[in-house]
């Protein structure tokens, strides 16, 4: 069995002090697919360290986060499209559009947004989507760039079932984490009605922590507890799960 968390900030400042035996416990637990989104270039060092440390398990994206969408926005797009030219990415993530932090610099993500699409389809690939308290405003994008060449990932989906069905409808996958096995997460009472060909499992280590972690770091590991969540929810194995998911994630990132 093949896990592949398909959204793990795996150098992120909280697994400093235990990175590598944080990374021997998902692997140990048959996670052995890491795809790693990009916030801005102050990281872009660890990601790249990252690779070099665990070639076999590491995929990395190149992107400029939403909430570092600042005044030197512009500087940060340059680099995010100098590493794109210089060698090769599987996605270009997270980019999207986020109003819960700031509702004022709305017009600077709409743009960065819609830059990063662009070269997404340039370089032939996915987009990875992060969007919280805006999903009128990501599907206007969205709705701008439909084509055959845009398609990705609905990174961390919260939303209706027919926001799902209508992130499904831009050649999205959802990308389905911890706030599944959460009471309130309510995603969970309509998984069923989505053909599991359109979910990609993730962790968003370490945010979101699945019960029984909740409120506690997350980390890749334990997406085994997403695994059997949606195993319950399907009513299919958690083998069937592992299997499927890993198999759209080839799909969406092509390997």
């Amino acid at each position: 069995m093949i896990i592949t968390d398909t959204h793990t900030h795996l150098y992120s400042e909280a697994f400093d002090g235990d990175r590598s035996q944080m990374i021997e416990r998902a692997l140990s637990q048959n996670v052995s697919r890491f795809f790693i989104p990009a916030i801005d270039s102050s990281y872009t060092e660890a990601m790249l360290q990252l690779e070099v440390d665990y070639p076999e398990h590491v995929y990395l994206m190149m992107g400029l986060h939403p909430t570092s969408v600042k005044d030197n926005y512009k500087d940060e797009l340059q680099h995010v499209e100098e590493l794109l030219a210089k060698r090769h990415f599987y996605a270009v993530g997270e980019i999207g559009i986020d109003l819960y932090w700031d509702t004022s610099s709305l017009a600077i993500q709409q743009e960065s947004f819609r830059y990063q699409i662009n070269l997404a389809k340039q370089y032939g690939l996915p987009i990875v989507i992060h969007c919280r308290d805006a999903f009128d405003e990501v599907f206007e994008v969205l709705e701008e760039a439909k084509d055959d060449k845009l398609f990705g990932i609905f990174h961390c989906f919260t939303g209706t079932l027919e926001q799902a069905h209508k992130a499904i409808s831009y050649n999205m996958k959802l990308g389905i984490g911890g706030v599944a096995t959460f009471k309130n997460g309510k995603i969970d009472q309509f998984l069923k009605a989505i053909d599991l060909k359109h979910i990609v499992l993730e962790t968003d280590a370490p945010y979101l922590a699945p019960k029984p972690y909740r409120g506690k770091r997350n980390e890749s590991s334990y997406i085994i507890k997403v695994v059997e969540k949606l195993a319950e929810i399907y009513n299919v194995s958690e083998e069937k799960i592992a299997e499927i998911t890993t198999e759209n994630s080839k799909e969406i990132f092509g390997l």
